[in-house]
């Protein structure tokens, strides 16, 4: 009962990151939709714990590259691309030093 709880998690924050990163991007929604329902419903019959607790490690690993990792990027000429990144990829744009900060 406790791994079919982790599992509806997984796909419910699998199909909220989908549609964080994906964001005005119809294509890419559906896409991922898609391919996220077939995952799971391909693996429905699953019943070995071991591999169901690998599957759920593999998903949350997925979450989190499209999490971190993904950006989206919109075609606006033939050799412009505009980067559409979320608040949660920038970072602060540090320039590098060779004394450490002092943390007060």
């Amino acid at each position: 009962m406790e791994s079919r709880l982790k599992v509806l998690r997984l796909f419910k924050v699998l199909h909220r990151t989908r549609q964080e990163v994906f964001k005005d991007d119809f294509r890419a929604l559906t896409a991922a939709r898609q391919r996220i329902n077939e995952e799971f419903r391909k693996n429905k019959a699953e019943t070995s714990a071991e591999t169901i607790n690998q599957m759920i490690k593999f998903g949350s690993e997925v979450e989190a590259i499209l999490r971190q990792d993904v950006i989206q990027a919109v075609h606006v000429d033939e050799n412009k691309i505009r980067l559409r990144p979320r608040e949660s990829v920038l970072l602060e744009n540090v320039p590098y030093c060779d004394t450490p900060r002092k943390t007060a």
